[in-house]
């Protein structure tokens, strides 16, 4: 378990984590301006998780959304640096572990990654929203539940789980293609993850 949580802050992992917020609030800001029905602000959170760790990859998730959330006024945003924590210790677990060697193994990495997300929002969703993600496709299918008579605890998780798995498993893709492109001399500068092995 020590190894798997193991975390170094050398000058390299020091750099590393505003890269990978900067590409957080990014993704965040393109689906927000787009209007896209996903949220692709875990970019940066699971890239910082498979090459630091779970702590790195937690904080990249929670930092981003603090800064997010008070340099654009989204309060809800804020709310949700809880989730962004799952993310990354639930992604920097499956790295570490080895689910990153393959593609098929990242694409179970991001479907853990989203349940993850699932587990930790729609307790949140709940307590301030109503059961609400503020997706539009997820809250059509929280509306749709609800006129069924649906318990709103099940409307709220199949709320989020149409908006956050498709969502990461596009993450798990776009980070899957960036990670296995790194030059090995890279990501030989983050040599305390003994368990990330070079990609196919």
């Amino acid at each position: 378990m020590g190894k798997l949580f193991k975390t170094s802050f050398s000058t390299p992992v020091i750099v590393l984590i505003p890269a990978c917020i900067g590409i957080n609030y990014i993704g965040r800001l393109f689906a927000q301006v787009l209007k896209l029905p996903l949220w692709l602000d875990s970019i940066g959170t699971c890239i910082g998780a498979i090459i630091g760790g779970p702590i790195i990859g937690a904080i990249c998730g929670a930092a981003n959304n603090l800064i997010y959330g008070f340099t654009t006024g989204d309060n809800i945003t804020l709310i949700y640096a809880l989730a962004s924590v799952g993310i990354g210790i639930a992604v920097g677990i499956m790295a570490r572990l080895g689910f990153m060697t393959t593609f098929t193994k990242a694409m179970m990495t991001a479907c853990v990654g989203g349940i993850a997300a699932v587990i930790v929002s729609t307790p949140l969703n709940i307590a301030f929203w109503g059961g609400t993600t503020g997706n539009v496709w997820g809250d059509a299918v929280f509306a749709a539940t609800q006129s069924q008579g649906i318990p709103v605890f099940i409307g709220s998780l199949l709320d989020e789980i149409v908006v956050d798995i498709p969502d990461k498993l596009i993450t798990g893709l776009i980070v899957y293609l960036i990670i296995s492109r790194l030059p090995k001399k890279l990501t030989a500068l983050f040599d305390e993850n003994e368990m990330l092995e070079s990609l196919d």
